[in-house]
């Protein structure tokens, strides 16, 4: 048996490369239910029902990431109506993005962040995502928070999610 009898992550994955490949609006919208919803967790952006929906999408989302923005699967989990995206994301801040960084002119830094994307279906299409990332780390691979005063890490948390090697606990107080 396939471990995706309902095709649900080529669903989403056809999502996914008409948000960032094609950006072609129509085609994000046409893998989506009748009332869906989308959440980034972190900045409370994102929109409920079709038409508010649609506008996030056309408006904030769509063609608001810098052309260079790679993103690099690292696990999915496939249930019954829902699949779970581990990703990491890496781009350079050189254009307005509304979504993540709403206010924040672009600051030209690179930035390397984990993304965890919860997709649920519905009759066979998507009927919401949520979306949740480090918005402190964000902030401080921008140069847009200290991390030097915070418990906070940067890029080092994305490096240590691909090698499970490399320092822990750094952040806690030698004693």
């Amino acid at each position: 048996m396939s471990a995706d009898p309902k095709g649900l992550g080529a669903l989403f994955d056809a999502h996914t490369d008409a948000e960032f490949k094609t950006r072609d609006i129509e085609a994000t919208m046409a893998t989506m239910s009748d009332r869906p919803h989308v959440t980034h967790v972190p900045t409370m952006t994102g929109g409920a029902g079709r038409d508010a929906v649609r506008r996030f999408y056309d408006t904030w989302f769509i063609g608001h990431w810098p052309e260079d923005t790679v993103v690099t699967p690292i696990s999915r989990t496939v249930g019954e109506t829902q699949i779970v995206d581990e990703l990491m994301i890496d781009f350079t801040h050189d254009c307005e993005m509304p979504a993540l960084l709403p206010g924040v002119k672009p600051t030209g830094r690179r930035v390397t962040i984990p993304f965890v994307v919860v997709v649920g279906f519905e009759d066979g299409r998507i009927a919401f995502e949520r979306i949740y990332w480090d918005q402190a780390s964000m902030l401080a691979q921008l140069g847009l928070l200290d991390a030097t005063k915070l418990p906070v890490s940067g890029a080092e948390q994305a490096a240590r999610l691909l090698d499970p090697d490399l320092p822990s606990n750094t952040l806690i107080p030698k004693t």
